[in-house]
């Protein structure tokens, strides 16, 4: 059953400041990401952490409807913001992944965009975009994870346990999304794995994987 979620049930200030910033410095090396992660989407769309509502921009016209959610108040504010100015009708609403305030089997795709990192229960998320898909809908993905050799994954998982989480929203380098969202019961469709940016320094978060899941039809 769908449930309510308070509208303060995250907040990291600091960061939703920083990530603004940032991720809008970024853009010219994501933004051909997010176009290519929601190409061919259409019907009712729910997108999971929707930050700063960036992904808006890049939605197909034959989406009739995409209900976003993001649970941090600054980065909400600034998505429905971004909302306004989107070319399909944009919802923005408060709501954590773990408890979707949707119901069940409403939504022809999901979209998750660097999202996983920060959930604090990636397996309860994954079962409730499961509950919310309609059986053979597609789960859009793009998340970064755990990547490099044994020296940066070595990196990845020391700062997990100490600084990262606390300066980045909750988020953690060491997941595994692809493994994840299989063992969620979802049919692994085509996905690659890249580095953000593709080009100069990479840093514990520049391994990324972009892709298509399913809801199996059965």
């Amino acid at each position: 059953m769908p449930t309510r979620t308070p509208e303060d049930a995250v907040r990291h200030p600091w960061f939703a400041r920083f990530y603004t910033r940032f991720s809008v410095a970024a853009e010219p090396s994501v933004g051909p990401l997010r176009a290519e992660l929601l190409t061919g989407l259409s019907g009712r769309v729910i997108e999971v952490g929707a930050g700063n509502g960036l992904n808006f921009a890049h939605y197909p016209a034959a989406v009739s409807e995409v209900v976003a959610l993001e649970p941090e108040r600054l980065l909400r504010q600034a998505a429905r913001v971004a909302a306004l100015r989107a070319e399909v009708p944009v919802d923005v609403v408060p709501g954590v992944a773990e408890a979707l305030p949707v119901k069940s089997e409403a939504f022809d795709a999901a979209v998750l965009s660097l999202t996983l990192c920060s959930v604090r229960d990636v397996e309860r998320a994954l079962r409730e975009l499961r509950r919310v898909l309609r059986p053979g809908g597609e789960l859009r993905f793009f998340e970064h994870g755990r990547g490099g050799g044994p020296v940066m994954r070595g990196v990845q998982r020391g700062l997990d346990r100490t600084v990262w989480p606390l300066l980045f929203g909750g988020c953690r380098l060491d997941r595994d999304p692809v493994a994840s969202i299989v063992g969620a019961g979802f049919e692994l469709g085509e996905y690659r794995r890249l580095l953000v940016p593709p080009s100069g320094p990479v840093s514990p978060a520049s391994y990324c994987v972009l892709g298509v899941a399913r809801r199996p039809a059965g």
